[in-house]
């Protein structure tokens, strides 16, 4: 029993530990939508769909969702991520992050010709990522999107998912509720 409490506490420490190097990362970072909520909360939503939906517990993919934006977004390199966090998690955020050099259009069009061949791991962070961010465009878009642009991203979201379906279906139907609201709340601003 003493070895499956080590590992255990080891487990929990590692995703606690990914959580708050996220939390310092992203400290000033804020999402596009008109609240500005802070930056962590996505990545806080993205790592407990993956552990609530998860058929059975996986710390490094919860860490790793904590971690998915780190190396995109921040100054956070793939050796620093290594050193702290193992190979592991390291591999998994660094199949899904973009390449920044590339133009906007060609990291999207990447997305979706690529997910199909990302690790499970990838994918299921993937769909996570997706489902927090049509949830934040249902309940708090930013205001220069307009409807074209909010229809577009549901539309290619829908497309990226399409090669990560039949691994989890808690987490698929969450994606699913998330991009009827998000088209759902199109409809309200258009009737309002």
């Amino acid at each position: 029993m003493r070895a499956y409490d080590e590992v255990l506490r080891d487990h929990v420490a590692l995703v606690t530990r990914a959580a708050e190097f996220a939390a310092r990362r992203h400290v000033d970072q804020r999402r596009k939508g008109v609240e500005q909520e802070p930056y962590i909360n996505h990545l806080a939503e993205v790592a407990c769909l993956l552990a609530e939906t998860a058929e059975e517990p996986d710390a490094y993919l919860v860490a790793a969702g904590w971690l998915h934006d780190t190396i995109e977004d921040t100054k956070t390199t793939e050796d620093e991520l290594e050193n702290l966090f193992g190979p592991l998690v390291t591999k998994i955020v660094i199949e899904v992050t973009d390449d920044k050099s590339l133009l906007k259009d060609v990291r999207e069009r990447l997305q979706v010709e690529n997910a199909a061949g990302k690790s499970v791991s990838a994918r299921l962070i993937t769909v996570a990522d997706k489902t927090s961010n049509l949830r934040s465009l249902a309940a708090r878009p930013p205001k220069d999107w307009d409807h074209a642009r909010i229809a577009g991203y549901i539309d290619w979201a829908e497309q990226v998912i399409v090669s990560c379906r039949g691994l989890n279906a808690g987490l698929e139907k969450a994606f699913d509720l998330a991009a009827a609201a998000a088209r759902e709340s199109i409809g309200r601003r258009v009737v309002g």
